[in-house]
């Protein structure tokens, strides 16, 4: 339980951080983290301003059990399917926290008290299963602060352009390239267009982009440790930085340009760049280290607790440290890039490995929760 006192203490590099134009959400959800209050504690008292979900982490919640019982005991009596006890539960939780961050939704007029739920990741490569369980999770959550998580493969990216025509708001989820990105936003300009032709107001429409840093650093460090050489080792740590401060140039350059210009008018909103996967993987890097290096205005940040923790306890923040580095950055993924490890071929891997996790921690949630429908006497469909 933080104290009045420790937030005063603390709270200092959160608010620098909020006061330079960086949303900062927390991601992580669990029944516990919200009956306990320490959700909105953190909200009131941390500056966290929305909240993300994904697979991984409502397997860890629901798994061990800790909140669910109750309402396991009585899916169980109903004889749900285990797929439909699963939605039962994630949904009321992201429902409470919804409800929980509906002042700050308020406040700032929709941008942000935002909470994500994604779609099932077993959909990632069907277009029409994607949009069609988007809907069904909007219906079920039924909160105007949610957002539906699309993840950007392929078949990802119309299926964004088709759930925001229909005026949903969204996070879209797994974006590692460059390239990607700029399909991303293009699919979200597609969907306001498609909104504002079937005369929907778009102004209550918002979405981020989901930009992964932490992974890119594990992927290209992994590589250049096995090369070896002083240039190699000097270029760790440097790739996922350069990657996201591209990525914000993308965004300047997409949300400057004509496109964007025509749907100003009709109200529509930016969406912004979200920075996921910004705890470290590597313990020799400083803990706050994709909190600290990627502060620029209209962003968000969605951290781990640990990351929170880190950057209230210590972070440094200095004002904006991305768009000054556009030169740097380009200079460092070529650097890479020399040295024989392909960007594409790293991008590509990354994309193909997050769906797959996050399919897998999906799976053994559902396996989890078949053995606790059968442990309570009903067979689980």
């Amino acid at each position: 339980m933080i104290t009045v006192t420790e937030a005063t203490a603390t709270a200092g590099a959160l608010k620098r951080l909020s006061d330079e134009g960086v949303s900062i959400w927390l991601d992580d959800l669990s029944r516990r983290r919200i009956s306990s209050g320490n959700l909105a504690e953190l909200v009131a008292r941390r500056h966290v301003v929305g909240v993300t979900t994904n697979p991984s982490i409502f397997q860890a919640a629901i798994g061990s059990g800790e909140g669910y019982e109750e309402q396991l005991a009585d899916l169980a009596v109903r004889g749900v399917t285990v797929d439909e006890a699963v939605r039962m539960m994630t949904t009321a939780d992201v429902r409470a926290a919804a409800d929980v961050l509906r002042p700050v939704y308020d406040a700032t007029g929709g941008r942000d008290g935002r909470v994500s739920i994604e779609v099932d990741p077993r959909l990632a490569h069907d277009t029409a299963a994607t949009v069609a369980e988007a809907k069904q999770l909007a219906w079920l959550v039924d909160r105007p602060n949610v957002m539906i998580k699309i993840p950007a493969t392929e078949a990802g990216l119309p299926a964004i352009t088709e759930v925001i025509g229909l005026g949903i708001s969204v996070n879209v989820t797994l974006i590692f390239s460059l390239e990607r990105y700029r399909q991303v936003m293009d699919a979200y300009l597609a969907g306001l267009e498609k909104a504002r032709a079937a005369g929907l107001d778009l102004s209550a429409v918002h979405s981020v982009a989901s930009f992964f840093v932490s992974r890119v650093d594990s992927e290209i460090d992994k590589r250049l440790t096995l090369l070896g050489t002083d240039q190699a080792r000097a270029l760790k740590g440097r790739a996922a930085l350069a990657n996201a401060r591209l990525a914000y140039e993308a965004y300047e350059d997409v949300f400057g340009g004509a496109r964007w210009t025509a749907l100003v008018g009709a109200r529509a909103n930016k969406q912004r760049p979200l920075w996921a996967s910004t705890g470290v993987k590597d313990p020799a890097y400083k803990d706050t280290l994709y909190v600290a290096e990627l502060v620029a205005p209209g962003t968000v940040n969605t951290m781990p607790e640990a990351t929170l923790d880190a950057t209230a306890d210590h972070g440094d923040i200095t004002g904006d440290t991305v768009t000054g580095g556009y030169a740097q950055a380009r200079a460092d993924l070529a650097a890479v890039e020399r040295l024989g490890i392909s960007y594409d071929e790293v991008v590509r891997k990354l994309e193909s490995e997050g769906v797959a996790k996050f399919a897998a921690a999906w799976q053994e949630l559902l396996t989890a929760v078949g053995k606790s429908l059968d442990s309570k006497g009903v067979d689980a469909r």
